[in-house]
């Protein structure tokens, strides 16, 4: 086995291996040298490309799938109770690990960078992840998106960082011990699991609170959020601030659009630096500076890392340009909280300027849709016209009137120009007919509206 690989996941079986933050790490731990296997709902390129690292992957779940001699189970917050494989292990006597016990394990003997905040946590790792790389620092990291192809996610570095997005949607983040933590913004989200602010702010500061000693918080001078969580804090850890806020430590002079692309300028210990971000919008600006605060508090010179941030030029589902037909283009967001929705849109149509936005909309999590819609709602009335898909379920059961229609009520009563489409199936042909030369759609959304898509294109390519 591999230095650092530990004892008891040298045998590892993930059910639903094929998932973003599952994946990474079934993916780091082959690299390490464990033998690796995990079953998935459907195969899938993440399937493939973890076949490719020598990973056993079924597909279904089955109590059969779990190998007698596995060393533990790897499990997420999504795996209901009653999965036979879990099930299995019970009977075997495997232990079951969360998802975020196993990242820690894999952190342990490094120096980690744990990214956390309501929205842009894949970006901002990614950057870290491909910034750090550039400078030939060999980090290990584990994101929850692909950056430029299927299993992309993760990979286990030889240098002595190890960046990591930190998940707060069920706590998972309490079980890290960074020596550097981000937190880019705190609002309330993941309904299920927080039923106010004060929840979301205590889980925040129980996170922060794991900063090992002598580490450092870096954090958001701007977000009204995450300065509530640093009054809170009250000095307990030693923090630095960034953003436009006028006593940001990292301050933020300018943002410059630049097509698809921003120049910014930032005051960094009494001088200015300038630096190219590769990705269009404010936010994803804000998330290079937030990555460049925490090189530097880990010792990596500004002057290096800065340059270096130009180097990350996306992430699948952040803003990706899926392709051009018909005069069209069709880019894919991730958004699926109205904050995020709000910054995608405003970042598109500071690089298109007056070109018609199209998004056509897969609201996700009933839960979520419940407490959002009306915010949803006004997000889209931002697009000059909208496709509003059913809620995608994912691991929740329908709660009895929460629909797509609570959104599109509240897009209308916004002013938006919103249309219902009930069968998945029928949206490309919907949104290619409305769209004309020179207009941009966006597919946006946490569920399977990113298929959608190419279905587009080809729609518009005839």
């Amino acid at each position: 086995m591999a230095p650092g690989l530990p004892t008891a996941m040298d045998r590892p079986h993930f059910i639903g291996i094929g998932g973003a933050g599952m994946s990474g790490i079934a993916k780091i731990l082959a690299q390490r040298g464990a033998k690796v296997a995990g079953s998935d709902a459907k195969d899938s390129a993440t399937a493939e490309a973890l076949r490719s690292y020598g990973v056993t992957v079924h597909i279904g779940h089955a109590a059969e799938h779990l190998a007698d001699d596995a060393s533990c189970v790897v499990v997420s917050s999504a795996i209901r109770k009653d999965n036979p494989e879990l099930a299995r292990a019970a009977e075997l006597g495997i232990p079951v690990v969360h998802r975020s016990d196993a990242l820690a394990a894999l952190m342990e003997g490094l120096r980690p960078i744990a990214v956390a905040g309501t929205h842009g946590k894949t970006t901002t790792t990614s950057m870290l992840a491909v910034s750090l790389t550039e400078l030939g620092r060999e980090p290990s990291y584990a994101i929850g998106g692909d950056l430029d192809a299927p299993g992309s996610n993760a990979l286990h570095g030889d240098g002595e960082i190890f960046v990591a997005e930190a998940d707060e949607s069920d706590r998972s983040f309490h079980k890290y011990a960074p020596e550097v933590a981000i937190v880019l913004n705190v609002e309330l989200d993941h309904h299920a699991n927080y039923a106010s602010m004060d929840e979301i702010y205590e889980s925040f500061e129980t996170f922060a609170g794991r900063i090992v000693p002598g580490g450092t918080l870096v954090i958001s001078a701007d977000h009204e959020g995450a300065r509530e969580l640093t009054r809170r804090l009250d000095g307990r850890v030693a923090t630095v601030t960034y953003g436009e806020s006028a006593d940001a430590d990292v301050r933020v002079l300018a943002v410059v659009p630049q097509g698809l692309k921003s120049e910014v300028t930032v005051l960094l210990d009494g001088a200015e630096l300038t630096f190219t971000v590769s990705v269009p919008g404010r936010h994803y600006a804000h998330n290079a500076v937030a990555a460049l605060a925490a090189g530097v508090a880990l010792g990596v010179p500004a002057a290096e890392l800065a340059p270096a941030l130009a180097a990350y030029t996306g992430v699948k589902r952040r803003l990706q340009l899926k392709g051009e037909a018909a005069g069209v283009q069709v880019v894919d967001s991730y958004a699926h909280h109205p904050t995020e929705m709000t910054a995608d849109l405003e970042a598109m149509r500071a690089a298109v300027g007056d070109a018609r936005i199209l998004v056509l909309f897969q609201p996700h999590l009933f839960s979520r849709t419940q407490e959002l819609a009306t915010e949803m709602g006004q997000a889209l009335a931002l697009a000059d016209a909208s496709v509003v898909l059913d809620i995608y379920p994912a691991r929740e059961d329908p709660i009895p009137g929460v629909t797509s229609e609570l959104i599109i009520d509240a897009a209308r009563a916004a002013g938006a120009d919103v249309t219902a489409v009930h069968d998945k199936g029928e949206a490309p042909a919907v949104v290619a007919g409305m769209a004309k030369a020179g207009d941009l759609v966006l597919t946006m959304g946490a569920g399977d509206v990113t298929d959608l898509g190419p279905l587009i294109l080809d729609r518009l390519s005839k």
